[in-house]
């Protein structure tokens, strides 16, 4: 017993077959899971030339050792494929109970090729699989899909992960929701899931879960509660206020995105704030399984509860729209939810034509500070409606339609999160270097430049950043890989920490430099795939406008984002050459070299 069901389920949807197959061991030992044994299975079974949306592209839904065996915040899994809004080898993941259920059903993970004739659901349930029509949901929504399922099951507590329209019309920022309100939502990995007429997957089961170790086990994971309990962000601010605590600390500091990034401050941030959420529309917490920080924000909004928003949608919904209309917010929010679209990129990609609209480039009247506006062009993003259609599809492709890409606050087409990297070095650093694009999570640099976590950084100085930045990443990718979330690393939780919970759950002998090296693996593995996509360095880079338009307010007033030396100290801290590409000896090292 290691941490494992031991089992990887393969689904040919154009067959319309299922096989059980037993998990590698060296895979375990090399990838852990999650993450790492996605992006692995998927490099390795898609020839990088496929198509994103085509039959032959492969998907893979993963938990790792640490998802759903009790372990503090153990709830991850992950959904891996290559991005049909960026071409990269992308990995989204997401928390509530679906990972925690697909893996008591016996399932590690499940791969997915082909494409069915009809819609199909896969149904998962202790240690069975098969596949079935989904044709009365295709066209329905993420509620009616989730609820309905299980009401067709007669299981309310049977997990559903599926997609909504937006999914089903190839939206490119389309996501893939679980228990009604969670997503994994960047990449566009919904739009995968519907090109292959998959509209869920079901879970249930009771299979237990055994430890390698469970004296060791007890050990490391009490010692993880303690960390939890102790740190002053998990068990303070993000207990009390959730994601959303973020949004007065990030304006007062004035980096705030606003106004599609031509300002870094919002003068009503309060009035979006997570304190004016409990003030207002909060109802209750809304954990994820083993979770006990609670960071999830139960919400009630026009006599109906769901769920948030988390900081990032208030604010590409709010700030960077020059919304302040808290209502209109959750209201844009939750139809992101149900829809099965990324708030991110849906905010963004609004607030892009709103400057556009703003400049004259485009001719409809998208005007910022429309409250009512965001919440009819999400429905219409969403369905594919009128204008909708075109910004369906990001920001990128929407501003290069209409002559003006560098009004795209994006990296790799990937809608940029809400933080202003002229004022965060490191952060910009994270972003231009990222492996699935515009993205904060994957390397969240925000904990020691804003946090003060582990060690307090200056956010403006260069020196050190690179090295901070590749170890944020690398212990991303292996946190990813184990099936925990990112927030325990704000407890603060190191390598070491993470380390003794992997040895003692699953009998692989690891420290904190082994946690580290699998996270360079995963890292190194996504950017290979990257590269034979066309990315080189020249892609490593911010929008024209952080790079040469200076913050006018606020501490960080006068500065933008320093391309170099940073990206080269950063290549060289990645063992990669000038140009970006991983030498010969790093690849060796990691096990990669062929």
């Amino acid at each position: 017993m290691d941490g494992y069901a031991n089992t990887i389920l393969y689904v040919d949807l154009t067959k319309g077959s299922v096989t059980k197959k037993p998990y590698p061991a060296e895979l375990k030992k090399n990838y852990l899971g999650g993450r790492g044994l996605g992006v692995k299975l998927v490099s390795d079974l898609m020839p990088p030339e496929t198509d994103a949306l085509d039959e032959k592209s492969v998907m893979v839904v993963a938990t790792g050792p640490l998802t759903g065996i009790g372990v503090p915040l153990g709830a991850r899994h992950q959904v891996v494929a290559k991005s049909p809004l960026n071409n990269t080898l992308c990995s989204s993941d997401s928390g509530a109970f679906f990972g925690h259920e697909m893996k008591v059903a016996g399932f590690d993970a499940v791969v997915i090729t082909g494409k069915a004739k009809k819609p199909i659901y896969l149904w998962l349930d202790h240690e069975k699989a098969e596949l079935r029509d989904a044709s009365a949901y295709w066209g329905k929504t993420v509620n009616e899909t989730t609820l309905g399922l299980q009401k067709d099951l007669g299981d309310e507590h049977t997990r559903v992960l599926c997609i909504g329209p937006a999914g089903e019309l190839k939206s490119r920022i389309a996501c893939v929701m679980s228990d009604q309100y969670r997503a994994a939502g960047r990449g566009g990995l919904g739009a995968v899931m519907g090109s292959k007429m998959l509209k869920a997957i079901t879970a249930r089961g009771d299979l237990k879960i055994g430890v390698a170790q469970p004296e060791k086990f007890k050990e490391a994971t009490l010692a993880c509660r303690h960390k939890i309990a102790a740190g002053p962000v998990t068990s303070g601010a993000l207990a009390d206020y959730g994601t959303q605590v973020l949004m007065n600390l990030i304006n007062n500091s004035y980096i705030l995105p606003t106004r599609n990034h031509q300002t870094a401050y919002f003068a009503n941030a309060e009035k979006i704030s997570g304190e004016e959420m409990s003030k207002t529309t909060l109802v209750r917490k809304k954990p994820c399984y083993g979770c006990m920080i609670g960071c999830g924000r139960g919400t009630k909004i026009d006599g109906k509860e769901a769920e948030g928003p988390e900081y990032e949608n208030a604010w590409a919904f709010g700030a960077d729209c020059g919304v302040d209309d808290l209502i209109a917010i959750s209201r844009a929010n939750n139809l992101c939810n149900d829809l099965g679209l990324d708030a991110i990129s849906a905010g963004v990609t609004i607030a892009c034509a709103m400057e556009l609209s703003e400049k004259g480039y485009i001719k409809d009247k998208i005007q910022f500070g429309d409250a009512a506006k965001i919440v009819e062009l999400t429905k219409m993003m969403g369905y594919r409606q009128g204008i909708g259609d075109e910004m369906a599809d990001g920001s990128y492709r929407f501003a290069e339609k209409h002559g003006h890409p560098e009004l795209s606050m994006s990296v790799k087409k990937m809608e940029l999160p809400a933080y202003d990297p002229r004022g965060l070095q490191g952060m910009g650093l994270s972003y231009a270097t990222g492996v699935r694009g515009g993205d904060h999570i994957n390397g969240y640099m925000i904990s020691p430049e804003v946090l003060g976590l582990p060690q307090k950084l200056d956010p403006f100085v260069n020196m050190g950043k690179a090295t901070w930045t590749k170890a944020f990443q690398d212990l991303t990718a292996a946190i990813d890989a184990i099936g925990m979330c990112i927030f325990t690393s704000l407890a603060p939780m190191g390598a070491d920490d993470y380390a003794a919970i992997v040895t003692a759950a699953t009998g692989i002998e690891m420290d904190g430099n082994g946690i580290m090296e699998v996270g360079d693996r995963i890292w190194n593995v996504q950017k290979l795939f990257n590269m034979k996509q066309g990315y080189t360095k020249k892609d490593d880079t911010l929008p024209t406008r952080l790079l040469t338009e200076p913050l006018k307010e606020g501490a960080p007033a006068g500065r933008v984002w320093e391309r170099e030396p940073l990206l080269g100290e950063y290549y060289a801290e990645r063992g990669w050459d000038s140009e970006g590409v991983p030498t010969a000896g790093k690849l060796a090292k990691l096990g990669l070299a062929k």
